[in-house]
């Protein structure tokens, strides 16, 4: 939203190379930037020689989705909420089964690589994460 200006707000979506297009100003770098640090840029492109003094608000409508498998009731894709941790996703795919590790978990995030955790709130679900399951030594 750009206040007063309804022909530069609307719904915009983010491309698979992390950019999105806005009117007048063209794409705009926002993987890898806060909503905050966002809203500046757009702000600081829109001073560029077309407003003065531009107040841009951002707010993401849609997260891509995170995926967890292995020991889970349901595994499968699931909405991302904002602050999901790796209880709550479990939680969201009808808990642990039997057999599954309750003190392991392994994530796999962007870069491909799939890390380990001690399953706890503290380990935070990011969009797009695949969360693995293992399943216990008996």
């Amino acid at each position: 939203i750009v206040f007063g200006e309804q022909d530069l707000s609307g719904e915009f979506d983010v491309t698979g190379a992390g950019k999105v297009s806005l009117p007048l100003i063209g794409q705009v770098q926002a993987s890898g930037l806060t909503l905050e640090e966002f809203e500046h840029e757009v702000g600081e492109k829109l001073r560029q020689g077309y407003l003065t003094n531009p107040k841009v608000s951002v707010e993401v409508l849609n997260y891509r989705p995170f995926y967890i498998i292995g020991e889970v009731t349901k595994p499968g894709e699931y909405p991302y909420t904002n602050g999901m941790t790796v209880l709550n996703a479990v939680a969201v795919a009808g808990g642990y089964t039997y057999r599954a590790n309750e003190e392991k978990v392994f994530i796999t995030r962007g870069n491909g690589v799939e890390a380990g955790y001690s399953a706890s709130q503290a380990i935070k679900v990011l969009p797009g994460d695949i969360v693995r399951i293992p399943e216990r030594y008996f």
